[in-house]
């Protein structure tokens, strides 16, 4: 004779933890708060209209204060308790910043393109989605477009923390008038991408040769007889992949998005820490902020002899002032003949800076400041 079996026990039903307010309750008073939010910020960006107006009757035309900026954000991370992080927090601020600023007046923001680059998440890291970005297809390009007054500021890649210095920026600046007016340190991931089913149907991999060389031991390990083409850009990468079969590029989530590309390996640069360094080229010298950076572009007389760069950078260490970054590039005077680029800490305009730079004025045989601007918050 078989045995029924035992009847099953209804769930029970959760109850709330003694001392929590039931889930409607909780529900309520978060739409409350989003009330208020929102009320905060129409009110911030009346005030931003305000501003704009008291702006255009004084005749001022500087809408964009990066050093004001760089300020505000800084007092998000101090005062940031949790539990969002410190990078959640300044990318919502940012955001909001960057919409009430557009109320004043939207920048035009000239990158080095095409759309799905790391240049084009630099901008909207930096200055938010609420600019209008415009695209270029070369560093020469993007500093043209703001030396001659279409766009605002400019973004272009300086060094990668891999692969060191982008040359042909730091060339740019042997003749343009341009200042740097900011920094954006930008994690690089690099995915593979494609539309193929399997690595083993990839037949060539494109990618601009900064990447190729970020993902040279991925490369050399996992696919080493693929063919490997340098190309402008990871964007223009990203579109063969699209556009070719066989075809695979390395390239950011960004491009997969706008090239409708599928990740097939994601992240593979060689080093975790991968990181790019890109400049905020603009026209203007900016205030001090308090935590700040100076670029200068140096050259040394053929007089100053044996240990001239140490006569030449020696003023910084007397006045206590760190070197961050120092590169040599060809003149383009005569042969073999260099200017040093160097970051500082501090702005130019604080005592021991200005001492300093008083005192290599006066053995270099170029001195110019490429800009005095607010350091990467993050």
């Amino acid at each position: 004779m078989s045995r029924r079996p035992p009847p099953k026990k209804k769930a029970a039903r959760s109850k709330p933890a003694p001392g929590a307010a039931p889930l409607p309750a909780i529900r309520g008073e978060i739409d409350s708060i989003d009330a208020e939010i929102h009320a905060l910020i129409s009110r911030r960006a009346r005030l931003a209209q305000t501003v704009g107006v008291t702006k255009r009757a004084a005749g001022t035309a500087d809408f964009y204060r990066p050093e004001r900026e760089a300020e505000v954000l800084r007092t998000v991370v101090e005062r940031n308790k949790g539990p969002l992080s410190n990078e959640e927090m300044v990318r919502l601020f940012r955001e909001i910043m960057s919409a009430c600023l557009a109320q004043q007046e939207s920048l035009k923001i000239a990158f080095l393109g095409p759309e799905g680059t790391f240049t084009q998440q630099a901008v909207l890291k930096h200055f938010g989605h609420s600019v209008r970005a415009l695209p270029m297809a070369a560093i020469d390009e993007v500093f043209r477009e703001v030396e001659s007054g279409v766009a605002d500021f400019g973004v272009v890649p300086i060094e990668n923390s891999t692969e060191g210095t982008v040359s042909h920026t730091a060339d740019m600046f042997l003749l343009s008038p341009l200042r740097i007016c900011g920094e954006v340190e930008l994690r690089v991931h690099q995915h593979l991408l494609g539309r193929v089913e399997g690595l083993q149907q990839i037949e060539r991999i494109c990618s601009h040769q900064q990447s190729l060389a970020q993902c040279r031991g991925w490369l050399a390990e996992n696919l080493p007889h693929v063919e490997r083409i340098a190309v402008s850009s990871n964007a223009e990468a990203a579109r063969r992949a699209r556009d070719e079969s066989g075809t695979a590029a390395i390239a950011g989530s960004a491009a997969a998005e706008v090239y409708g590309l599928n990740v097939l390996v994601p992240q593979i640069e060689d080093r975790p820490d991968n990181t790019t360094r890109f400049l905020v080229v603009g026209r203007k010298l900016l205030a001090a902020s308090g935590r700040d950076r100076t670029t200068l572009l140096l050259s040394a007389p053929d007089t100053l002899g044996a240990g001239a760069l140490v006569k030449l950078l020696g003023p910084f260490a007397e006045h206590g002032i760190s070197l961050t970054r120092l590169e040599s590039r060809p003149s383009r005077r005569k042969k073999w003949d260099y200017v040093f680029f160097v970051d500082i800490e501090g702005h130019a305009e604080d005592a021991p800076v200005a001492r300093a730079l008083a005192e290599v004025k006066k053995v270099a045989s170029l001195l110019k400041i490429l800009g005095s601007y607010p350091r990467a918050v993050l």
